[in-house]
């Protein structure tokens, strides 16, 4: 329960970050909500990531519940890098 939470409320801010487009040249406060919410979803991939390795390791889950949490994270990297809002 506590995992899937976890993952639910990392998505919510991950899309938060894609869906923040600054409205022209004159907007930095966009692009710095965009970099603060890709940096969150970041910081909570790792955590649902040790939370995840937890439950592996007491054979609760399978070993491939770690692709959600890289692909969050993956995706939150690349919003903070390349995939960044531009003025």
């Amino acid at each position: 329960m506590f995992l899937a939470l976890g993952h639910l409320i990392t998505v919510y801010v991950a899309f938060l970050a894609y869906a923040a487009e600054p409205a022209g040249p004159w907007d930095r406060e966009t692009v710095s909500h965009s970099g603060f919410a890709a940096g969150l979803a970041l910081a909570l991939c790792v955590a649902t990531s040790l939370l995840t390795a937890l439950f592996v390791k007491a054979r609760w889950l399978r070993a491939w519940w770690f692709i959600l949490p890289a692909v969050l994270a993956a995706a939150a990297f690349l919003r903070l890098t390349l995939l960044a809002p531009e003025l």
